[in-house]
């Protein structure tokens, strides 16, 4: 007989699993509803537009904005590439200087460098030891050139949340258009645009048990109104800032997955820092020479950040291939890529080398958390019987104890 492993996913961060009452709610719009929401001359149009509106409304809230102010992307990338772009384009006559930070996502980053062959000026902020901007550090890096701030909310290696409303409060003192990329803070925590004080968010469904290719900009209308030149042009659909044919199905399904959100946001953060305080927990108990990475209180609520020493993270996850886990930074099967945020976060380049990320989600269970714990260590302790090196420290460990 054929022996079955139990599977267990635990790699939210990258992607989270179609909530089965956002699939439910999409249905009718991937069959009977099938009308173009620009349609306006018959009634599949005309239906197709109120869900999209009503996905629109049901996003805004999540966020605390006018639903005026969401714009329609294909992903979190597009919506990095339409702020970070259109608006350097849009007001390039106030100024020609970006400030962000070392730890972006590759969209915001990559965008910064195109902007860079472009004639404009980008500085890339440090973090601290646990992945955070100092506020003090943009302030101190404005000059009458900038025109946009950009800083990640949430780290989506190490979790680590950065403090948006003070650097917002000093984009608004110094008249400094700020956006953020806040795609895994984004109904797991806190996430008012008024409260983080930000002129334009990215958002994306795909990380929030919504479907994948749908994200949105969010972009402040008043106090102060922004505009954004177009990154692509067609039929002038979503305020002529994002032209094509919406894609209706995954709005509704992004609207529903905002909706859930916001009514158990509260409940599912406590009981993701339970698991993930557990987790912590357990493998500390069994496994030693263990660093953790993040800040150790303001972080998203899932999210473990660990590196073992003495042992290869793709080694470590090629013998846990029935657990889904993730190093936190790009791989492939021949070679590991030394983590960038972890490097700028003063990490040893050894360590920077071999993280695992545990991206704890909606469905994980205790007992999923002990049978990781259980799984982990004794692979850990598997490989470390390997190296002799482990062996030699451990027994000088021992002997200074």
């Amino acid at each position: 007989m054929e022996k079955t492993f139990q599977r267990i996913y635990m790699d939210h961060h990258a992607t989270t699993p179609l909530d089965p009452r956002v699939l439910e709610t999409m249905m009718p719009y991937l069959t009977s509803e099938f009308g173009n929401a620009s349609s306006n001359t018959h009634a599949f149009g005309w239906r197709a537009k109120e869900a999209v509106e009503l996905a629109r409304q049901q996003i805004a809230k999540l966020i605390g904005c006018n639903p005026e102010e969401i714009i329609f992307t294909n992903g979190a990338t597009e919506s990095d590439n339409l702020a970070i772009k259109g608006v350097a384009q849009q007001y390039r006559r106030k100024g020609n200087h970006l400030i962000t930070s070392q730890i972006e996502h590759s969209a915001i980053l990559e965008s910064c460098k195109t902007l860079e062959k472009d004639g404009f000026e980008v500085t890339y902020l440090p973090v601290d030891q646990y992945g955070m901007v100092d506020p003090q550090d943009v302030k101190e890096a404005i000059t009458d050139q900038t025109i946009l701030i950009s800083i990640i909310y949430a780290s989506n290696e190490v979790g680590t949340i950065n403090p948006l409303s003070e650097i917002g409060e000093i984009s608004q003192d110094h008249g400094v258009l700020f956006h953020s990329d806040a795609v895994q803070g984004i109904g797991k925590v806190e996430s008012s645009v008024d409260t983080l004080k930000v002129d334009l968010m990215s958002l994306t469904a795909h990380k929030m048990y919504g479907p994948k290719g749908i994200g949105a900009l969010h972009i402040r209308s008043k106090r102060p109104k922004i505009r954004i030149k177009p990154q692509n042009h067609g039929g002038g659909q979503e305020a002529n800032i994002r032209s094509g044919t919406l894609n209706v199905p995954s709005i509704v399904g992004f609207g529903a997955a905002c909706e859930i959100a916001q009514s158990e946001m509260e409940a599912e953060a406590k009981h993701l820092t339970n698991l993930r305080n557990h987790l912590h927990q357990k493998i500390s108990e069994n496994i030693d020479f263990m660093h953790v990475h993040g800040h150790p209180e303001k972080r998203l609520p899932g999210n473990l950040n660990i590196s073992f020493e003495f042992v290869e993270s793709l080694s470590l996850l090629e013998n846990l291939s029935n657990i889904a886990l993730s190093t936190g930074s790009a791989c492939s099967s021949s070679s590991i890529e030394t983590s960038r945020v972890l490097m700028a976060m003063g990490v040893e380049e050894e360590l920077a080398r071999s993280p695992i990320r545990f991206g704890l989600g909606r469905s994980n269970t205790l007992n999923q958390v002990n049978f990781v714990a259980d799984q982990l260590s004794k692979q850990v302790t598997k490989l470390r019987n390997l190296s002799s090196m482990y062996k030699i420290v451990r027994k000088g460990s021992q002997q200074q104890a």
